[in-house]
């Protein structure tokens, strides 16, 4: 079991909240003394404030700069895919 204090402000991270959870993106934005704020990246963007004891089933990886600027390109492109429907 780890934590969330083990997580570098900046960086991007694979990992899994519970033994059963998918895995999720997420990014720390800010870390104060006791806590660190996230950005998820999953359906929706989320943030939310986490402490640094709460836990974490699994830090799969921190993402390289190149890994995190080839998610951001297809992040971004599939934005593109979505189109509001105007209703007539």
């Amino acid at each position: 079991m780890y934590n969330y204090d083990l997580l570098e402000n900046g960086c991007h991270y694979l990992v899994r909240e519970k033994e059963d959870a998918p895995v999720s993106l997420i990014k720390v934005a800010v870390e104060t003394d006791h806590c660190l704020f996230i950005q998820r990246f999953d359906d929706v963007t989320k943030t939310e404030w986490k402490m640094k004891s709460d836990g974490l089933f699994d830090i799969i990886e921190c993402l390289s700069d190149e890994a995190v600027k080839a998610w951001e390109q297809n992040y971004t492109s599939e934005d593109a895919y979505y189109e509001e429907e105007d209703d007539e």
